[in-house]
């Protein structure tokens, strides 16, 4: 994923780029862990030339997460829709880039029926980018809460800005994301304020009012 890239010192990332990570800091078993899988892919690729695809997705979000996956979108959403604090860590001014599901699913299945001259990796996200802050607002007006802003400290190798150049899945897949933050956000609202509704809900968010 995304994640091979750290706290990126290029930007937009290209898949050229080799990524900017500390190996011993708190959040470095999911980035290492993510570019050991990609070496650990290639190296069976050369040895025993197996068929790979490697995708780098960028943020992906939608319909059916998992109210307490811990990703942002998530958090937002049901805490908005419950009228609860929305926490941003740091400024807000770090970026992100969010890729609406079926576009995602679109992607990596025209990946995964590429040649086998297309191994990856692929960059796979929507490069639009947007603040934390501005994502916060978005999410109180779609789902018009007054849910407060809550700051807290940004944690250690928090990156500070992604986005995708996808330059070359436009041009080895001929693709390119269709939905619009906006749009993917009030269908993903939808989901959640449907799921609240059901008297299972407080078991699944684990039993917050």
């Amino acid at each position: 994923t995304s994640e091979v890239y750290g706290d990126p010192t290029e930007h937009p990332q290209k898949e050229t780029y080799w990524g900017n990570t500390n190996p011993i800091g708190p959040r470095s078993c999911y980035d290492e862990g993510k570019r050991c899988a990609e070496t650990l892919f290639f190296d069976y690729w050369r040895q025993h030339r197996l068929r790979i695809k490697v995708a780098r997705l960028f943020n992906t979000y939608g319909p059916r997460m998992h109210p307490n996956d811990g990703r942002v979108v998530s958090n937002f959403v049901v805490r908005a829709l419950l009228g609860q604090p929305l926490a941003i860590y740091g400024d807000g001014d770090q970026t992100s880039s969010f890729c609406y599901v079926d576009d995602v699913v679109e992607a990596v299945t025209l990946l995964m029926r590429s040649g086998d001259d297309i191994t990856g990796p692929v960059n796979l996200g929507n490069p639009e980018e947007f603040t934390i802050a501005e994502l916060a607002d978005i999410v109180r007006d779609l789902t018009a809460s007054k849910s407060p802003i809550e700051s807290k400290p940004a944690p250690p190798d928090d990156p500070r800005r992604r986005q995708p150049d996808i330059s070359y899945a436009k041009a080895t897949l001929d693709w390119s994301p269709k939905t619009l933050l906006r749009e993917g956000l009030a269908r993903t609202i939808a989901y959640f304020d449907a799921l609240l509704r059901t008297p299972a809900w407080k078991s699944v968010v684990g039993g917050e009012s």
